[in-house]
């Protein structure tokens, strides 16, 4: 494991969650986009940058549940699920559904980074996980975008002014249009830099052991 990727990548994670429990109910939804890219955008792919090709590396030893591109639909529908209106008011005013939310995110972003970095890349892992990245990108660009381009807010809490909140969701989807679409769009083309320069697609440089 590569330490300093995985204690960063720890510290983002633990940052990001820091003040979990004060998202519930009617706290800013920037405060909450902020939190979610914090976890999908910074923190899972430090951590698969510390896991990938070392020996705690779980894709040579189940290279089939790693696969990048069905990996990417899974976190695209995880991450506009939990961006309709029903399931987002689900995750701001329970306990529960804020847990389960901030797991889903978690796991599925740490799938799909593992699946994109993970194992001895070849011409064709590395590919899909170039596809998936990009796909990734695409998708969370396009929320993003949506959220800030709406006319109308779509998540109403109680006593939110509808103005505030519009301004809100508009700052929140700016959020997730700039992180979430660089962090993936970067890691895709770092795979393609890879490749392109004979490392296996290993964007930090060097061999896979």
């Amino acid at each position: 494991m590569r330490r300093a990727p995985a204690w960063l990548g720890v510290a983002v994670l633990a940052a990001s969650w820091l003040g979990l429990w004060r998202q519930l109910g009617a706290g800013p939804f920037a405060a909450h986009m902020l939190m979610h890219m914090g976890v999908v955008a910074v923190a899972a792919p430090l951590l698969a940058l510390a896991l990938a090709g070392g020996t705690l590396d779980p894709v040579p030893r189940a290279p089939r549940l790693f696969a990048a591109v069905p990996a990417s639909l899974v976190e695209l529908c995880a991450v506009w699920a939990w961006h309709a209106p029903a399931l987002h008011h689900f995750a701001r005013h329970t306990a529960l559904g804020l847990a389960a939310e901030q797991a889903t995110f978690l796991s599925s972003a740490l799938w799909v980074w593992l699946s994109a970095l993970g194992g001895r890349s070849g011409g064709t892992r590395t590919g899909a996980g170039v596809l998936a990245l990009l796909l990734t990108s695409m998708h969370m660009t396009l929320l993003g975008a949506l959220l800030a381009l709406a006319p109308r807010p779509l998540y109403l809490h109680a006593g939110a002014d509808s103005v505030a909140a519009l301004a809100d969701q508009q700052l929140g989807g700016a959020i997730m249009l700039i992180v979430g679409g660089v962090s993936y769009l970067a890691g895709g083309l770092g795979l393609v830099r890879g490749l392109l320069h004979g490392r296996g697609g290993v964007p930090w440089g060097g061999a896979r052991p």
